[in-house]
């Protein structure tokens, strides 16, 4: 059985601490209830972690129980407690959505999975993700929001291209660890990410570089060399230097959808994880300090005409090379990092 290091977990039990102190803000009489595996050595440190914060709280091994005693113990809790799923792949309930049902109760929730996607120095890379500085991300986050939401135009530059979001853009959604005046508090960690897409979707033109790209099987793949995509009223028209592994992904929305779409423009914050440092579940990298982009027509957040949500099946990440984004007149990333001034 693989273990991660001891300094890794003494790494995820002071990250828990802040997390469930700043951003969810747990504190008694609020109960506990940690839902576990340890198929994975990330499983366990994360659990082992949990257990150093929680000592109060109830701890249930996933394998170890029938689906009926999980629920049961989804129902022992009340509106404010706290549930943590720590999954190495993701617990399956027949139909039931874990984390949206639990939210339908009140509950707060932190949702760790595909943690056996992340093996070895992977997982190491993942705890110091969780890392929790709310002065970084709730400064920097709350003030990208405010540009994005003013401005009348963006540009994402990187190597030769640029890719032009014209017209306005949609009110930016926060993924920062702050959940004042939000319904749910909570969601999946490690967080970091301002997200926003184009208001009139055929108002993005250009090129844009793509260095990595979620497959298939939702695992990042990285071309040898970078994919160039460009767009025309914002559909993918053509994309140069691709791949056997990216022209099936392609194929797949275009026979499903009839077109590739360009919707989400999302910026990552957490700066764990960069263009050369990875983990190959691609929900977990999404987070990267960069830019990615969606393909496809689905995007539940921003509705938008003629897009059914039936008729809508794909959200693809891909992240784009990125020397410098800009917000109207502002230079808000550049060599690597956000640079927004906050509380101004």
């Amino acid at each position: 059985m693989d273990f991660l290091p001891s300094s890794a977990v003494a790494a995820a039990t002071a990250h828990v601490r802040d997390i469930l102190g700043i951003a969810i803000e747990h504190a008694a009489p609020a109960r506990a209830l940690v839902v576990f595996d340890t198929r994975t050595a990330l499983s366990r440190a994360l659990t082992e972690a949990y257990q150093a914060n929680l000592p109060d709280g109830r701890f249930v091994d996933f394998d170890a129980v029938t689906a009926d005693e999980v629920h049961a113990a989804f129902r022992a809790m009340v509106a404010g407690d706290l549930v943590v799923l720590i999954q190495s792949t993701n617990f399956r309930l027949e139909a039931f959505r874990i984390r949206v049902e639990l939210f339908k109760l009140g509950l707060k929730v932190v949702e760790h999975v595909h943690l056996s996607r992340m093996p070895g120095a992977q997982g190491e890379a993942y705890i110091e993700a969780l890392a929790y500085d709310p002065a970084y991300f709730r400064g920097v986050g709350h003030r990208l929001k405010a540009l994005i939401d003013g401005a009348a135009r963006a540009v994402v530059r990187g190597g030769d291209a640029e890719l032009v979001f014209e017209g306005g853009l949609e009110a930016a959604k926060l993924n920062v660890g702050d959940y004042s005046g939000m319904n749910n508090v909570g969601g999946q960690f490690p967080i970091g990410e301002v997200f926003t897409e184009a208001r009139d979707l055929e108002a993005v033109n250009g090129r844009v570089q793509v260095h990595v790209f979620g497959d298939t099987n939702y695992r990042v793949n990285r071309p040898d060399t970078p994919i160039t995509l460009i767009v025309e009223r914002g559909r993918v028209v053509e994309a140069l230097d691709s791949t056997p592994a990216f022209d099936e992904v392609l194929a797949i929305i275009r026979a499903d959808e009839g077109e590739v779409w360009v919707r989400e423009l999302g910026f990552g914050m957490n700066r764990a994880f960069t263009r050369e440092r990875r983990v190959d579940d691609i929900g977990t990298y999404e987070r990267m300090c960069g830019v990615h982009l969606s393909l496809g027509a689905k995007h539940g957040v921003y509705p938008k005409p003629g897009f059914k949500r039936k008729d809508a099946r794909y959200h693809i990440d891909v992240f784009a090379v990125t020397d410098e984004v800009w917000l109207d007149g502002v230079r808000v990333y550049r060599d690597g990092g956000w640079e927004v001034r906050t509380g101004s």
